[in-house]
C-alpha cells in the first residue's frame, strides 16, 4: 500500500475455542474465531484452510444493493463441528456444506455455520452461502474505513488490512491465501473490474456480467471489486493480458492515464531486479473518488486514488511501490501484520530503484536524504496496529533494505532477493524467516545488522 506520502521466530497460532466439545463422541471440535492476530483482533478463523473461492455477485448502484452466491472450496485442518466465516453487515439467505443444508447464525461480523455432520480433519468440503443486503465499510478510528464503498455511479471494494468480508464471505487473513473466480453482474455501460484474468462479459436483460479468474493464491485484502463508468483499455504484455482502467471523470490524457500506461515497462524493470513477474496478468485502474487516500497493490491490478495524480506530470513512482508488491507482499505474503515491513519496505526501495533508472534521485541519495531524517525510536518491526502504516514501516524498512546491500554487495544482495522470491512464491513468510534466508545465502550472520536496521533505538553505523 502506499499512502498519501517483533519479530521472532514464533508462528502464528491457530487455537481452538475454549468449551466443550461436540458431536461424534466429542472428537469434533468447534473451530477458532479468529487466527490470533492482535493487528486484526476477530479477523480470520481457524480449523480450515480455503483453496478456491468461486463468488457471483449483481450490484445495482441505483439502490446500492448486492446479491451474491459464494462457494468455497475448503480443507479442515482439525476436525470439526463448526466453523465461522467473516461477513460484515450481510444478510444470509441460505447455507450449504457439501451440498446439504447446514445452520448458521450471525454473530457479529461473523458467520457461524453448524454442518449436518461433523467435518474430519484432512476432509475436503465445499460451502455455498447465499447473501445480499446493502454493503458498508468496516470502521476504523486507527486505520480509516475499508471495504465496499457505494460511489456515485458504482462502488469500490478496497482497503488494507480487512476489506473483503464486506461484499463475500471469507476467512480473511493473508496466512489463508486461496484461487479466485469472480463474476459480477452490472448495469450494461459500467465496468466491473476485478483480479486476474479477464475471463470475457456477457450482456443479457440491461445486465452485463463481467468474469475474471486469478489462478495463484491470493490473500484475500488483495481482492478488489470496483465498478463505475471507466476508460477500459486491454491488451498483452509479455504474452499475458493487461488490463487498465482509468475512470471517466479524469482526463484522458491527464497524469492518471500517462502514469498506469507505463504499467508494463515498470514490471519488466522490476522483474530484471526480482525475477519473473509471478501472476497471468497485469493492469491498475485508477478511481476518482477522494475517500481513497491511497494505492493499494490489490493482485494483478493495482488500484490508485486520485490524489497520488494532482499534478501535471505522471506520477510512476506510486505505480512502481505498488508493483513492485505484486512480488512482495501478493506473490509472497505476511504471515502476520507486525512484519508488514517485509511488503512496505521493499515496494518502496523499489521506488528509489526505479526513480534512478528513470532519470531520477539516485539511490545511494535517498538512502542518505531518508537516514538523516529517521526517527530511530519508532520499530519496523511490531511497531503496533496504530503505527502499522507509518514511515518506519516504509522509509526505515527500505532504509534496512538498502543497509543489507551495503553489506553484502550487488551480486548477493540480488541473488538474495530473487532466491527469496521463487523460494517463497505463493506462500507467507515473517521476518525472522527472511533473515534465516539471507544469512544462508550471504554465508554469514546478518541478524545484528537486521538488529540495528529494523529496531535499534539508536542511528546505526553505516556498513
Amino acid at each position: 500500500m502506499t499512502r498519501g506520502r517483533r519479530w521472532g521466530v514464533a508462528v502464528l497460532a491457530v487455537a481452538l475455542l475454549a468449551g466443550g466439545c461436540t458431536g461424534d463422541d466429542g472428537r469434533f471440535h468447534p473451530g477458532a474465531a479468529d487466527v490470533g492476530d492482535p493487528y486484526v483482533p476477530g479477523s480470520g478463523n481457524g480449523g480450515y484452510d480455503v483453496g478456491h473461492y468461486a463468488l457471483k455477485v449483481r450490484y445495482d448502484p441505483a439502490d446500492d444493493r448486492l446479491a451474491g452466491g459464494a462457494v468455497l472450496t475448503a480443507t479442515a485442518t482439525t476436525a470439526l463441528s463448526r466453523f465461522q466465516l467473516d461477513l460484515a453487515g450481510l444478510t444470509v439467505d441460505r447455507v450449504r456444506v457439501d451440498g446439504a443444508p447446514a445452520k448458521h447464525r450471525r454473530d457479529g461480523a461473523e458467520l457461524v455455520v453448524t454442518p449436518a455432520h461433523g467435518l474430519p480433519a484432512g476432509q475436503r468440503f465445499s460451502v455455498e452461502v447465499t447473501y445480499g443486503g446493502v454493503p458498508e465499510p468496516l470502521p476504523s478510528a486507527e486505520l480509516g474505513d475499508g471495504g465496499f464503498q457505494a460511489t456515485g455511479d458504482g462502488a469500490i471494494a478496497l482497503g488494507q488490512p480487512e476489506s473483503a468480508s464486506t461484499w463475500y464471505p471469507v476467512n480473511d487473513h493473508p496466512s489463508d491465501k486461496a484461487t479466485y473466480e469472480i463474476q459480477v453482474a452490472v448495469p450494461d455501460g459500467l465496468a466491473a473490474l476485478s483480479n486476474g484474468v479477464p475471463e470475457g462479459t456477457e450482456s443479457r436483460g440491461g445486465w452485463t456480467t463481467w468474469r475474471w479468474s486469478e489462478g495463484s493464491p491470493m490473500a484475500s485484502y488483495l481482492s478488489t471489486l470496483v465498478i463505475g463508468d471507466y476508460r477500459v483499455a486491454t491488451g498483452t504484455h509479455a504474452g499475458k493480458p493487461i488490463v487498465t482502467a482509468v475512470a471517466a471523470t479524469l482526463p484522458a490524457d491527464g497524469p492518471a492515464a500517462a502514469s498506469v500506461a507505463r504499467t508494463g515497462e515498470i514490471a519488466d524493470f522490476l522483474a530484471g531486479r526480482f525475477g519473473p513477474y509471478p501472476f497471468d496478468a497485469y493492469g491498475g485502474i485508477v478511481v476518482a473518488d477522494d475517500r481513497i487516500r491511497y494505492a493499494l497493490e490489490t493482485q494483478s491490478r493495482p488500484v490508485y486514488g486520485p490524489g497520488f495524480f494532482r499534478g501535471t506530470r505522471p506520477n510512476t513512482e506510486v505505480v512502481a511501490h505498488e508493483l513492485a508488491h505484486q512480488w512482495f507482499g501478493d506473490s509472497v505474503s505476511v504471515a502476520r501484520w507486525s512484519d508488514l515491513w517485509l511488503n512496505e519496505g521493499f515496494a518502496t526501495y523499489a521506488e528509489w530503484l526505479w526513480a534512478e533508472h528513470d532519470g531520477g534521485r539516485a539511490v545511494e541519495r535517498a538512502f542518505a536524504d531518508r537516514y538523516a531524517v529517521t526517527d530511530w525510536r519508532r520499530p519496523t518491526v511490531d511497531p503496533g496496529r496504530a503505527a502499522m502504516f507509518g514511515d518506519a514501516v516504509y522509509q526505515r524498512g527500505a532504509l534496512a533494505v538498502h543497509a543489507l546491500r551495503r553489506a553484502v554487495g550487488d551480486a548477493t544482495f540480488f541473488r538474495i532477493l530473487r532466491g527469496w522470491l521463487a523460494e517463497r512464491r505463493n506462500g507467507t513468510a515473517t521476518t525472522a524467516d527472511f533473515i534465516g534466508y539471507a544469512e544462508r545465502t550471504a554465508g554469514r550472520p546478518l541478524r545484528p545488522l537486521f538488529d540495528a536496521w529494523l529496531i535499534g533505538a539508536s542511528p546505526p553505523a553505516l556498513p
